[in-house]
């Protein structure tokens, strides 16, 4: 994948305003690729993640899209490619966690978990692609609750990224004839303020002893959409401290 000065890289991030989708926007940025994000929600600091892009001298661009909602995210995707044309590098971070027994888990909440999770991973890829070069890069935040659930009441969000995990293998084969790579990540635990009530109780479950930082699974993102990594297609790659061995 050949990056030139004349022509930045466009990223385009879903879930791109907090934790480690925010961490992933800016270093894309720093990299030299313009930026678009999604959010849900959090305006404010879609807003900030925007200046932290366009501090390091590229474009950002901020889009609300809930990723439950297909229509959001082609809209998001258009919008995106209006205002920089084709696009490079897909990163697909949105995700909700709920953890619950399963006498106690409602179908409403597990349709919610499944509709962004999964549909909303597949959908945000599948309009994506019409816009993508040859050369392409793809990367899907999974978890390593794909290979080691361990933590009670997370069963449905295991599902979710288990299935994440198996559909990338799928598409790196389908992709493959279009040099378009595409590879899961698995972040164990990273201090973020989705996992902020639960970070105290799992470290003593993790070898090295600490969660991780956002800017971690960033510059694992950061090889797998670069030069470098372009022989490598359909992988999970799991990044959590020693935890899920």
């Amino acid at each position: 994948m050949h990056s030139s000065s004349t022509q930045p890289r466009t990223a385009l991030v879903f879930g791109g305003s907090r934790g480690i989708g925010a961490a992933i926007a800016t270093r894309l940025a720093r990299d030299g690729a313009n930026v678009a994000l999604t959010y849900a929600a959090a305006a404010s600091k879609a807003s900030e993640v925007a200046g932290a892009i366009e501090a390091h001298g590229v474009q950002a661009l901020a889009i609300r899209a809930d990723s439950a909602n297909a229509d959001a995210l082609t809209d998001a995707v258009a919008r995106t490619v209006a205002r920089f044309g084709a696009i490079d590098i897909v990163v697909v971070n949105a995700g909700i966690l709920h953890i619950a027994d399963i006498a106690a888990f409602s179908l409403d909440t597990l349709d919610r978990m499944l509709d962004v999770n999964v549909r909303g991973v597949f959908v945000a890829i599948q309009a994506a692609l019409p816009h993508m070069r040859a050369g392409g890069r793809i990367v899907t935040i999974g978890s390593n609750t794909a290979v080691r659930s361990g933590h009670p009441g997370s069963s449905v969000y295991s599902m979710t990224k288990g299935a994440v995990a198996v559909m990338v293998k799928g598409l790196a084969v389908d992709l493959a004839p279009r040099d378009i790579t595409i590879n899961n990540l698995q972040p164990g635990p990273i201090e973020t303020d989705m996992t902020a009530e639960m970070i105290g109780e799992v470290k003593e479950s993790i070898p090295l002893r600490r969660v991780g930082q956002p800017a971690e699974v960033a510059g694992l993102v950061a090889y797998l959409t670069g030069p470098e990594a372009g022989y490598m297609t359909g992988a999970s790659l799991t990044i959590d401290g020693g935890m899920s061995l």
